[in-house]
């Protein structure tokens, strides 16, 4: 049931990709509108979300699945940052390549697909995915890109989904019960985030060159390391974690795992313009990671279901 569930809810996601790329495409939105609509899923759509993810009674289970969450995606991403330094080593991989591989699309794809499929008072877990993911990202993938750059950790921490994690936080430590007309308005902006930021990934996806980017093998290999040989490592990871004695374990711990089997990041496009460093590959490599994880994350979701 909840592989079907997930599949129907993936392939909505990708429709409206499809329709941000058909309006690009027809000259309704322009291309560089695509950063405003990726600012409004960073900036409103995103922490609202994660603040009503908050808004529930909280209980020992939940603190100890938050826990839970928290602990196997530390794990995950120092096993990440781990095979990172081998790729280092290798000097084979491209800056651009090596952060698409390592940080996955949690957010804009993960939240709205959690909510969807387990429930609201799930996308809760998500949120341990996500602020680890910052951490890293901010940090470590910033490094990548400019390894002169020193680390801010103002900017880490005053980042839009950090900020809204702490509050919801301290709504739930505190039971803070927002009014109901509040809470009826971060659900309806939560609720867009899944679809504005596929709309943007779909106006992104019109700056690929199609005959140049299916000839493109690293694209290929970087999309199926993102989205198949990672995977495998997170779910050995879960295996581990789902022996602790934890009352819904294995369920929490597929917040986490689904998250890791999501296509590369739309974040790491816009470190490359930034950078002005192989951003047509970065979005080459969204865009196919993106359109292949249709058919795998349904695939690992079975796996997962079987292995644990």
């Amino acid at each position: 049931m909840i592989t079907k569930l997930l599949l129907y809810k993936i392939l909505q996601l990708f429709i409206m990709m499809v329709i941000g790329f058909v309006l690009a495409k027809c000259g309704i939105i322009k291309r560089e509108q695509s950063d405003v609509l990726s600012k409004l899923c960073l900036y409103l759509f995103m922490p609202l979300a994660i603040i009503n993810a908050f808004h529930f009674q909280r209980s020992s289970a939940m603190t100890q699945g938050l826990l839970l969450a928290f602990a196997s995606a530390i794990l995950m991403h120092i096993a990440f940052w781990l095979l990172d330094r081998i790729f280092l080593k290798s000097k084979k991989l491209r800056p651009v390549e090596r952060l698409s591989i390592m940080y996955p699309n949690a957010a804009n794809l993960i939240l709205p697909v959690v909510s969807y499929v387990l429930g609201e008072e799930w996308v809760v877990y998500s949120t341990a995915y996500l602020s680890v993911q910052l951490l890293f990202l901010w940090s470590h993938g910033i490094r990548i890109f400019s390894p002169d750059t020193r680390i801010d950790l103002k900017k880490i921490l005053l980042n839009p989904t950090i900020i809204a994690i702490a509050l919801g936080l301290v709504l739930l430590i505190f039971h803070v019960r927002l009014p109901s007309f509040a809470t009826d308005i971060t659900t309806t902006f939560g609720n867009m985030m899944g679809p504005i930021g596929m709309l943007a990934a779909g106006v992104l996806a019109t700056r690929v060159k199609l005959k140049t980017a299916i000839k493109n093998k690293r694209m290929y290999l970087v999309s199926l390391v993102r989205i198949i040989a990672y995977p495998v490592l997170t779910i050995l990871i879960a295996k581990v974690f789902s022996l602790l004695p934890i009352a819904q374990g294995k369920e929490v711990l597929l917040i986490p795992f689904l998250a890791s089997t999501a296509p590369t990041a739309t974040t790491i496009v816009q470190f490359a313009q930034l950078k002005n460093a192989d951003t047509n590959l970065a979005v080459e490599i969204n865009v196919c990671s993106t359109i292949l994880s249709i058919v795998t994350i349904p695939i690992w979701v079975v796996l997962y279901s079987a292995f644990l």
